[in-house]
């Protein structure tokens, strides 16, 4: 070591330590651009996959279900990941092998066995014009008949006129004699389904049928009415079907409702919609919400209920389970979080989703613990639901620990597709475990996101409600 009056005396210290200082300065530059780099590298890596899965979704297919059967003959539930149908490679997998035969029925249908049961049959015979024999010029006799072939015929509706005449009848002999009051009795019509409305219970159910079953937009349904010739407008369609939910159909929902409430298991989606007119204040354009609540089959026959919102804010819940008691199968969604009194159930076809865009090995290891419960659920199917809560504690259970288990203990991080994955998996692992205490309750929310099928179909065809009693209308006939 030199001290530092001898390197004052050196004439080479002052470019020792100049040297020093640039090397130093040299190793801080290296350091923050190795920080650069490495975010670079790992925003190149999240756009990458982000590119990949936006690509998928663009060109790939749209389906989850397996594309490979399974031994009961019936296709495995999900699979859009081509690489998803190879094998992993372990030694177990390597040495079993599967064979199965499926047998499928060739029926026999003939061309008249598209015509249903009971269908009114007309008869036309055809004889031959000249029958008269041209050897002998005798009349011929019928000696047998053969059905040559069976049509289908369509007969138009028609518009009809109902005209209700209400008569007056009185008593002569009453008003003959003047110390008797006179008696006069008239008969009454039935009142109209709106008052005030030329529309009867017949057009206003084939209007609500057109748009709700055949989703048939109103003012499609102006051209329509108009052949058959009654002349109306969409507006005057639209108040028919407000004032049908408002007075015959709401209550019946509100009874359908009172009994859902009685139930302990429900499923519960949203999706959104459009109202122009708002009382919120909002623009048009801004999203409204459909609810959709759907029971369970081991409750009695199933219900399904809409609720038309102006958002899908945690209060809109609130107010329409109040009285509800027990679980609630849903998505990842924030509102369905802490309600006193109810559980929240969460859906393992979201964390499938979530592990089936995370395209990589570790994500086709989170699919396939999924796929094995499904497999199991297939099995369970059919039993009482005191004997799929057995099943599955017996086998679903341990399939659950270890795949969060798993998903825990892997060092997934960062803001990859594959972290995401398991942050979703293990802010919801609670949820996720309650189908296995409970037979009734199913393991995905599936039933929900089929049940709200009518209204996203109804949505790309009529668009939109122009109020807010039109959508609550929609939600009552859709339900």
């Amino acid at each position: 070591m030199v001290n530092t009056s001898s390197n004052n005396k050196n004439p080479y210290g002052k470019l020792i330590r100049l040297l020093e200082e640039q090397l130093a300065h040299s190793n801080q530059q290296n350091k923050d651009l190795s920080k650069k780099l490495d975010q670079s590298t790992k925003q190149i890596e999240a756009l990458t996959e982000q590119i990949r899965h936006l690509t998928k979704l663009l060109y790939g297919s749209k389906s989850e279900k397996s594309k490979y059967n399974v031994p009961d003959g019936q296709g495995s539930l999900f699979d859009d990941d081509p690489a998803f149908s190879e094998p992993e490679h372990t030694e177990e997998q390597s040495q079993q092998t599967i064979s199965y035969t499926v047998v499928r029925k060739v029926k026999s249908k003939k061309r008249n066995d598209s015509l249903h049961d009971g269908i009114e049959v007309e008869a036309i015979h055809h004889h031959p014009k000249n029958t008269i024999c041209d050897c002998c010029q005798g009349q011929m006799i019928e000696i047998g008949s053969t059905l040559v072939r069976e049509e289908a015929k369509f007969i138009p509706a028609k518009m009809m006129k109902v005209q209700h005449i209400e008569h007056a009848y009185e008593c002569k002999d009453c008003k003959v004699d003047s110390s008797q009051p006179a008696q006069i009795k008239r008969g009454k019509a039935p009142q109209p389904a709106i008052q005030r409305s030329i529309a009867s219970p017949s057009v206003l159910a084939k209007v609500i049928y057109d748009k709700f079953a055949q989703y048939l937009p109103l003012y499609r349904q102006v051209k329509e009415w108009n052949r058959y010739g009654l002349n109306t407008n969409d507006k005057n369609l639209s108040n028919w079907v407000i004032r049908v939910a408002h007075d015959w159909l709401l209550p019946v929902y509100e009874r359908m409702k009172e009994l859902m409430m009685a139930k302990s298991v429900l499923h519960v989606d949203e999706t959104y919609g459009q109202i122009i007119n708002r009382s919120d204040g909002k623009s048009g354009q801004a999203n409204a919400y459909n609810w959709v609540f759907r029971s369970v089959p081991s409750q009695g026959p199933t219900m399904t209920l809409f609720q038309s919102a102006l958002s899908r804010a945690r209060s809109v819940l609130e107010s329409f389970i109040e009285g509800f008691s027990g679980t609630i199968v849903c998505d990842g969604y924030s509102a369905y979080d802490k309600l006193e009194g109810v559980n929240f159930a969460n859906c393992w076809a979201h964390v499938r989703r979530y592990w089936l865009k995370a395209d990589s090995k570790n994500g086709r290891i989170g699919v396939k613990y999924c796929d094995d419960l499904y497999r199991l659920e297939r099995q369970f199917k059919r039993l009482s639901p005191s004997k799929r809560r057995k099943k599955r504690q017996k086998y679903s259970k341990p399939i659950v620990e270890e795949f969060l288990h798993w998903v825990e203990t892997s060092p997934f991080y960062g803001k990859n597709a594959l972290a995401k994955a398991a942050e979703y998996t293990l802010n919801r692992a609670n949820g996720l475990k309650l189908f296995l205490n409970d037979g009734r309750i199913e393991m995905d929310n599936n039933p929900a996101e089929n049940a709200i099928r009518p209204n996203v179909i109804g949505r790309k065809n009529w668009l939109f409600s122009v109020s807010e009693a039109g959508a609550k209308a929609n939600a009552i006939c859709l339900s």
